[in-house]
């Protein structure tokens, strides 16, 4: 009887999920397929033809794609992240939503702490130059990690993973996290610090945030006139957490020193995007996620949490647990 629950049950991933996803839940005996990543209107035409749907960062999960939530029970966003899906929305529809917070950790961390570097010792920017047949060591004189100051904004899984790296390489750490203990800081040896200690102490700045109202921009004008002058910034988490005309315009004055992106306000970043194609900037295309070892966790992650919640109504990673009827 369980066998043929399980058979009736149909899942959705998209967003260029691993297909190992799909095997995964077709061994627990799902009906599970792989679809390109929809525009708003085709995927509210069909999104309630699912039980279970699986989307990365490409798929945005409105009301409108919620109009018509049909049989759909559950939505698993691969990753951290769920601010591409209107969570409110979808409780109201009794649709439960989750993540899968460990998977992305380790590769986000590291390449978080690779641009880091990168920009530090213009490994990009010289490449570029002695691909272009040219040679001027002088030009391209960095600056060390070893004893600067990190400052984290956001101490969660990626956060730390960051700090313990930074410390390998003989930095201070600082971070910013108003939400978390002091324990949690003091077990890694980081000190918890208020926006203003970042501001004023950091030789770099690493985003680790996701965008609410309380953090959007949170990188502007204001903050940037506090910055220690040569400072620079990483953000690996959302585009939206900076101000980017503010941070041109810093960049020009040489205030700030570097900037190394792999996140943008939308994606791909406009043609007329402030802070592309400008000196100072390293530039990657959302590499947070792709590694081969981080794509695996993913699609293991989406599997058993689209599993545990269609047989047994639970899930450690579900946002909204509380708020729907399981």
């Amino acid at each position: 009887m369980k066998d043929c629950i399980m058979a009736a049950f149909k899942i959705c991933l998209t967003d260029n999920i691993s297909n190992d996803a799909v095997k995964l839940l077709q061994r627990k005996g799902f009906a599970a397929e792989l679809v390109e990543t929809l525009p708003e209107a085709e995927l509210a035409k069909v999104i309630g033809e699912y039980d279970a749907m699986a989307i990365r960062s490409a798929t945005k999960i409105t009301l409108a794609v919620l109009e018509n939530s049909g049989r759909l029970k559950i939505i698993v966003r691969g990753g951290v992240g769920i601010d591409n899906i209107d969570v409110a929305a979808a409780t109201a529809k009794n649709v439960a939503v989750a993540n899968t917070p460990g998977a992305n950790t380790i590769a986000t961390a590291e390449l978080t702490f690779g641009l880091m570097l990168a920009m530090a010792r213009n490994i990009a920017t010289g490449y570029v130059s002695l691909s272009a047949g040219e040679w001027d060591r002088a030009l391209f004189r960095g600056v060390e990690l070893a004893g600067k100051t990190l400052g984290l904004l956001g101490f969660g899984r990626i956060g730390r993973e960051v700090a313990k790296r930074a410390q390998a390489f003989g930095m201070t750490v600082l971070a910013f996290d108003p939400y978390l203990p002091e324990d949690v800081f003091k077990k890694i040896g980081v000190k918890q610090v208020n926006l203003e200690a970042i501001w004023t102490a950091a030789d770099f700045i690493s985003l680790h945030l996701p965008v609410t109202d309380e953090t959007k921009r949170i990188i502007n004008q204001d903050a940037i006139e506090k910055m220690k002058s040569g400072v620079r910034l990483i953000n690996a988490a959302r585009g939206g957490l900076i101000d980017d005309v503010a941070l041109a315009e810093a960049l020009d004055a040489g205030k700030v020193a570097g900037i190394a992106l792999d996140v943008y306000p939308s994606e791909p970043p406009a043609p007329d995007y402030p802070l592309l194609n400008k000196k100072g900037v390293l530039h990657v295309p959302h590499l947070g996620a792709s590694s081969f070892e981080a794509q695996g966790k993913v699609a293991s992650e989406i599997a058993t949490v689209i599993a545990d919640f269609l047989n047994y109504g639970s899930g450690n990673s579900i946002v909204n647990l509380k708020e729907i009827k399981v």
